[in-house]
């Protein structure tokens, strides 16, 4: 739940923070009771509790065809990513994985942790597969074919130039964008959208990820691969690497903020794409990831902690974008919030500060455009409580309430 200090910082945290919390709760228990449907969304559950929570808003259907949508693609990124298989090995099956989601009976041992189970057990995935309809299937073979095939060009290839970089995001992320249109329209809930906005959905959210997990990846064990394009780090330093040291700190910097103005480049698109929506539970499922997204790089940006440790958004914040993202006004005010956080930040002697303000100014014209503004509260962090000291022991007793009865009626078997 995070610690009573950041609480007493953020009062307005706790609310929100209780009520992902007994969502969560409520999620897991909806675990479905037949075996491969029950390994499929107790796993998602494991890798990406945030993830499991928004996907039960769905309708059953679509629900079960993104899961599984979610577990393929993470089992051949697992494939992808663990660099103890050969390469002789590991092209074969990146381009013929489109074919095993067929096969109840193959699996390949690869990956760590959950991952592992995920591979170990691929059969589940693969029986839950078959029992989508064909219109889903068709949707999940043709991405996952295409992924494929792009992460098997990729093992072999670095990402060099920009146009690379946003080649590979296209093959990891981008068509995940495309193939969850696809699955929108399959649904009947949504018009297709173009593959163009449906790129931008993606590319947004994998550029994040990838400038945030730096440090993390870099050191590694065995060593990871690494997808700055050398075309912006290569400005700054003589190996990507260099990036970590505190004596190239200002580089760093420069080279971060530059990364980041690449990736605000999508935005627009992304705004577009969720104004187009129209089914709410669909909307969300689509929202939050990209305010996550938004805010995540404002809080990177000129940050040398990007370099040192872990930069994310505190839990309380995670939790108010949940439970306050609800319709596209929503959206304008988060990204109009966190874009002029961002902008506050930009320094004028930074290389790119007049690209990167120049970016920020559309987006900040396209959410005043929208007319939303004045209908929504700030996500601007503020530095002194917002409420007394009366209202905040108010809200520990509750807190501590709540955990207390939670705690008492915990499932057995969880």
């Amino acid at each position: 739940m995070g610690s009573l200090g950041t609480m007493w910082r953020h009062p307005d945290d706790v609310y929100p923070l209780l009520k992902l919390k007994m969502a969560v709760r409520n999620a897991e228990k909806l675990i479905p009771a037949q075996p491969h449907w029950g390994f499929c969304y107790t796993l998602l559950h494991k890798v990406s509790r945030s993830f499991a929570l928004v996907i039960q808003q769905l309708d059953t259907d679509l629900r079960d065809a993104i899961c599984v949508f979610y577990l393929v693609l993470r089992a051949l990124d697992t494939v992808e990513d663990d660099t103890s298989i050969a390469t002789e090995v590991k092209v074969p099956i990146l381009k013929a994985f489109h074919h095993h989601i067929y096969d109840r009976e193959w699996h390949f041992s690869c990956g760590t942790k959950d991952y592992k189970v995920l591979m170990d057990q691929f059969h589940h995935v693969s029986t839950a597969f078959l029992e989508l309809s064909s219109s889903y299937q068709e949707a999940i073979e043709d991405i996952t074919l295409r992924m494929g095939a792009g992460m098997a060009k990729f093992i072999c290839k670095e990402v060099e130039t920009n146009d690379d970089f946003d080649e590979y995001c296209h093959y990891v992320a981008g068509l995940v964008g495309l193939g969850l249109s696809k699955l929108f329209h399959a649904s009947g809930k949504e018009d297709l959208a173009s593959d163009s906005l449906s790129n931008s959905m993606g590319l947004f959210l994998q550029k994040t990820n990838i400038i945030r997990d730096y440090l993390e990846d870099i050191n590694e064990i065995p060593k990871s691969r690494m997808f700055w394009p050398r075309q912006i780090w290569s400005k700054y330093v003589n190996k990507l690497e260099d990036l970590k040291y505190e004596e190239n700190s200002v580089k760093a910097v420069q080279c971060l903020n530059d990364m980041i103005t690449n990736a605000l480049t999508h935005v627009e698109d992304c705004l577009t794409y969720m104004a187009n929506l129209k089914d709410p539970a669909i909307f969300r499922f689509c929202a939050i990831p990209q305010i996550m997204a938004i805010g995540t790089l404002a809080l990177c940006y000129n940050n040398i902690e990007v370099f040192r440790g872990v930069v994310k958004m505190r839990r309380g914040l995670t939790a108010k974008v949940i439970d306050r993202t609800k319709t596209m006004s929503d959206v304008y005010g988060a990204f109009f919030d966190f874009s002029c956080m961002l902008m506050s930040k930009v320094d004028d002697n930074d290389p790119n500060a007049k690209k990167t303000k120049n970016r920020l100014e559309a987006i900040l014209k396209i959410c005043r455009e929208s007319g939303t503004l004045t209908k929504r509260k700030s996500y601007i962090m503020r530095t002194e409580p917002a409420y007394n000291t009366t209202m905040i022991v108010f809200f520990l007793i509750i807190l501590g309430i709540l955990l207390a009865y939670l705690s008492a009626n915990r499932p057995n078997d969880m």
